[in-house]
């Protein structure tokens, strides 16, 4: 599929510890349709990304950092949207986003660490399993015999993707640009060794697919907004291949908002700024493929109602998960809304979940990728037969 000449023409700088990608060799899948998920590392406050603002207990709760009107954009009358996801509301009035609110993994206490392991492998406890959910959805009879793959844009493999053999992760070299003789003398070094060969080709062929990736590792604003931004133009490229992966998984980080959160304008407000841009690139990079993509947003949980001593907030229980894409039902905020009244908050400080993330998320297993409920409840979510999945959340 490529010639040698148009890989050393279009790569520019090539890491060798990027690994062997198997799938590069776009063997015969027959899954057309992509799943994505994105993992908001830190604890993102669902209350300030989607505020109640209908809620009547809403602003005594919020105190300081409640949001009022010119702060958001509506979206029903009674729930409204940050104004720095100015895409995710387009893509609600669309119909292409559904929000889940008060949702929450079945994890009651408050460790990042062990919140974060809990999200990933699809359990009831840290440390409970050793594989990803992902990674076993991945490995379902349903999708095994259709060749799917999966594909994380990381440095190193996410958790949710381990135990499959049919994931990789892919990040650019942080090394500058070789020199295009370089380059060639390589290749012509490697052509005798097969194994060499086919995994410098292939990593040749991963950079030629994948965007100019420079603005990865920058810091600040501009960095944050760059980083999550350009992984997400990567994964749009890799996945709008005809034989791309079926999985994607993308990770933005800086949600742990203890002191000066930001919630108007400030840390916060950036965050989500950089979320929305990102998925706002991914649909553009995807082009055509969006029609079959959906991408589910997730945090390992929320944060307290009420703002602490430094203008942040700490560590809670219920938050809030997005469910995108051009295959998406939405235009609907699926929720069984807790109240925020001091009486009706989780242990007296947290917005209590009323959803298991389990529920959407087998709910786009199921009638998306066609996975059995069986292999849902008994394999991809162990002991998970009395969480149910959600109906309807995407079309076709």
């Amino acid at each position: 599929m490529w010639s040698r000449r148009s890989l050393l023409k279009s790569a520019g700088a090539v890491s060798l510890t990027l690994g062997f990608l198997p799938w590069l060799s776009f063997s015969a899948t027959t899954v057309e349709r992509r799943f994505v998920f994105v993992i908001l590392r830190g604890a993102m406050d669902g209350l300030a990304a989607v505020p109640p603002l209908g809620d009547p207990g809403y602003r005594k709760a919020r105190g300081s950092i409640a949001l009022g009107r010119s702060d958001t954009l509506e979206l029903d009358g009674f729930f409204a949207i940050h104004k720095s996801l100015r895409f995710l509301h387009e893509a609600f009035k669309d119909g292409e986003l559904s929000i889940f609110h008060a949702i929450a993994t079945p994890y009651r206490e408050r460790s990042h660490f062990d919140g974060q392991d809990i999200l990933e492998n699809g359990g009831i406890r840290a440390l409970g399993l050793k594989t990803g959910w992902l990674g076993r959805a991945l490995d379902s009879e349903a999708l095994t015999s259709k060749s799917a793959t999966g594909l994380a844009i990381s440095q190193s493999m996410p958790m949710v993707f381990w135990g499959s053999a049919n994931a990789t992760s892919w990040a650019p070299s942080v090394m500058p640009d070789a020199a295009q003789g370089l380059l060639e003398r390589l290749s012509y070094l490697y052509e005798d060794d097969p194994l060499i060969e086919t995994a410098f080709q292939n990593a040749l062929a991963a950079d030629a697919i994948a965007p100019d990736m420079s603005m990865m590792g920058s810091g600040g604003r501009r960095g944050l907004l760059g980083n999550f931004t350009t992984a997400a133009k990567a994964a749009g490229a890799f996945l709008s291949q005809q034989d791309g992966p079926t999985f994607a998984v993308l990770e933005i980080t800086g949600w742990d908002t203890h002191a000066n959160q930001g919630t108007g304008s400030g840390q916060l407000a950036n965050n989500l700024e950089a979320l929305d841009g990102g998925l706002k690139t991914l649909k553009q990079t995807l082009g055509k493929t969006w029609a079959g993509t959906t991408v589910f947003v997730a945090t390992e949980f929320g944060r307290t109602a009420a703002a602490n001593g430094s203008g942040g907030t700490d560590h809670g229980t219920g938050s809030a998960a997005f469910l995108l894409g051009g295959a998406v039902n939405g235009g609907r905020i699926i929720v069984d809304w807790p109240g925020l009244k001091s009486s009706q908050l989780y242990e007296g400080r947290d917005l209590r979940p009323t959803l298991d993330m389990r529920a959407p998320l087998k709910g786009v297993l199921h009638d998306f990728l066609e996975i059995p409920t069986a292999e849902l409840s008994g394999i991809v979510f162990p002991n998970s037969a009395l969480v149910k999945g959600l109906k309807d959340l995407t079309r076709g």
